[in-house]
């Protein structure tokens, strides 16, 4: 199931008088420049802040794991995609905690009970990391595996369905069609499709002691027809050089009916493996997105939280919200979002374009607006 938007903004406004003028007047601002724009306040609780060099430090360490989480998330989102389209049914509907994606980021909540408030904020963004990269390990494990008795499956496959010029034609070739004495044999030949009349014109002559007509076609499919010919034993390497030199092969064939069903047995138990390993690493990745995709909403309200004191400010005084405007309506939006902010310090994070701004100053991850602002893109 795809998901209904894959593209929020995170955003943090100075609040001057209260939260609840502030968040009236986003209202208002919304209802005007973009009134379909989809607006929800983005509950974050006080947090231990520590020092505000340890918060400056913190900050830039935030944009490089919070790159980590987002990435591993998807990671296990386009892993799940892809079992999915192989498996040939719709998409996984995804959820985080029960929910749909969307209803979490929009009704998002601090888990306290995984994430103490009391907790250094460093301690609880190393955390997250941590058990992070344990889940992208662990993905990359299981997906090898996977891959290992997929892999072993489909080379299985095509030695019994791809081309006659390599596939096994055991199964193809009856011992009723082979003639074996002390002084005949029958070769069994791969010929081009399209080279069929050449065959028939040219096989007695190839060498000496062919017995004539004695070549019959065998099977035929989109590229190559299965051909018999019996000949005199002692002129049998003679005549495969000489069909190698005219582009006609010659296959090698013996007749193990213990190693045909020991073949099949390894090939049902590989595919009742491959679908076991599937249906584990499916259930696996659908309740891994859920746990990795909470960790990462937890590390940007970390971010939220640590930009909006950086930038406003002590005690902290903001409102967070989660938006997702549509990208004809983003700048108006954007620019509705600039009048709120009138904190002493909103003039110096102005963009380049509004004049005399600082544009980037704190990383490219960071959009320069004179609040704070991220984007969530849910399909990366």
């Amino acid at each position: 199931m795809a998901l209904a938007v894959t593209r929020y903004c995170l955003v943090s406004l100075p609040v001057l008088e209260s939260a609840a003028a502030t968040w009236a007047a986003l209202q208002q601002g919304i209802s005007r420049v973009a009134f379909d724009t989809p607006t929800y306040k983005f509950n974050i609780p006080e947090l231990r802040i520590g020092t505000l060099d340890a918060l400056m430090v913190l900050s830039d360490d935030l944009v490089k794991i919070n790159g980590v989480v987002e990435g591993v998330t998807h990671k296990i989102r386009r892993q799940i995609e892809d079992l999915d389209h192989h498996a040939g049914v719709e998409a996984s509907a995804l959820t985080v905690d029960g929910v749909p994606v969307d209803t979490y980021i929009t009704k998002f909540t601090w888990d306290e009970a995984k994430y103490p408030l009391m907790n250094p904020l460093r301690e609880t963004a190393d955390m997250i990391q941590d058990n992070v990269s344990k889940h992208e390990d662990d993905l990359k494990i299981r997906v090898a595996e996977y891959t290992n008795v997929k892999t072993q499956l489909s080379a299985i496959n095509r030695r019994q369905t791809g081309s006659m010029a390599a596939r096994d034609i055991s199964n193809l070739v009856k011992p009723s069609d082979v003639i074996s004495t002390e002084h005949l044999v029958t070769l069994v030949v791969v010929v081009s499709k399209f080279s069929q009349n050449e065959w028939l014109k040219s096989y007695e002559s190839l060498t000496d002691f062919v017995v004539p007509r004695s070549s019959a076609k065998l099977h035929e499919d989109n590229e190559y027809a299965l051909y018999t010919v019996i000949l005199f034993r002692k002129v049998a390497d003679n005549f495969k050089s000489a069909a190698r030199e005219r582009g006609f092969q010659v296959r090698d064939i013996e007749f193990d009916p213990e190693g045909q069903q020991q073949r099949r047995q390894e090939q049902d138990k590989l595919s009742r493996e491959l679908d076991s390993l599937r249906s584990s690493l499916q259930q696996w990745c659908c309740a891994s997105y859920g746990e990795v995709f909470s960790a990462w909403m937890h590390i940007c309200a970390i971010r939220i939280f640590a930009e909006s004191i950086l930038r406003y400010g002590l005690p902290p005084k903001f409102l967070a919200a989660v938006m997702a405007p549509s990208q004809r309506n983003e700048k108006k939006v954007r620019s509705m979002l600039e009048g709120l902010c009138n904190a002493p310090n909103s003039g110096f994070w102005k963009s380049d374009e509004d004049g005399g701004g600082v544009a980037g100053i704190v990383g490219g991850e960071v959009e320069a607006h004179p609040y704070v602002s991220f984007t969530l893109n849910l399909a990366g």
